[in-house]
């Protein structure tokens, strides 16, 4: 096979790796299939399996761990065990409070040190989560978008904070909260307010950044309220259930 054939079939496999993962086919947590069995799914060699997922991996569309496999999205710090501790101890409005107070904060830092690929990345990861299909998708490349911002805010301490928040964000109970105040209409908010994000991001303008930021989570707040009817007087009743904490493995 010549090299413009190789990369017609690199090309076309890496379209169809896409189609899997914005078919909402994966399982909850994004795991692709063994490179063996997309080989043979799609009828390839395992070379042009993994040049697909080195390219998709450039892009920020996978990750890949080592013993664990190939993931859609951005990967998550391990704060299991401390987040399955405090889950049921609080609720939505701590959740979102805490958001605002944090992540304004992380885009705004990005605005000075997100780098280009970076930044083409976060387009990248924006613009499939406005072509999610599904509520599972929609979650996957959402918390993408999110995650790849507090990383690259080059921050440890604002990053475990956030990495914090992002696991009690798993939460069956909290993304049932979220799917139940997204519409067709919101969804259309959402993509705007986070192309603003990275349009600030990108400019290098970290109050902009901040701000646009600021506004997509409190817009994400008002929804969640209305469903809730949640007010100030009842904030200190937890609306998530505990979840059982996981043994931490060894890479961990």
């Amino acid at each position: 096979m010549n090299e413009m054939s190789t990369n017609n079939a690199s090309g076309q496999l890496r379209q169809r790796l896409l189609d899997l993962i914005k078919s909402g086919d994966l399982s909850a947590d994004g795991r692709l299939p063994t490179e063996r069995a997309l080989a043979e799914k799609f009828n390839v060699g395992r070379r042009f399996v993994r040049q697909a997922l080195d390219a998709l991996e450039t892009e920020g569309l996978v990750w890949r761990r080592q013993g664990k496999g190939t993931f859609a999205g951005q990967p998550a710090d391990p704060m299991g065990n401390l987040a399955a501790r405090i889950t049921g101890q609080t609720n939505a409005f701590e959740v979102m409070e805490a958001r605002l107070c944090i992540e304004p904060e992380l885009a705004a830092l990005c605005a000075r040190r997100m780098r280009p690929e970076e930044i083409a990345r976060l387009r990248t990861l924006t613009q499939r989560h406005q072509e999610a299909a599904d509520a599972q998708a929609i979650e996957l490349w959402d918390g993408a978008q999110h995650r790849l911002i507090a990383q690259c805010a080059r921050n440890k301490p604002l990053l475990t904070a956030f990495s914090l928040l992002d696991e009690i964000r798993s939460n069956p109970d909290w993304v049932s909260l979220r799917s139940k105040s997204r519409t067709p209409a919101s969804m259309q908010v959402s993509y705007n307010e986070h192309m603003a994000i990275v349009d600030a991001i990108a400019a290098g303008h970290e109050q902009a950044a901040r701000l646009a930021m600021r506004d997509h989570l409190e817009t994400r707040f008002a929804a969640i309220q209305r469903d809730l009817d949640i007010t100030t007087d009842r904030s200190d009743e937890p609306v998530f259930v505990a979840a059982q904490p996981k043994p931490l493995t060894a890479d961990e």
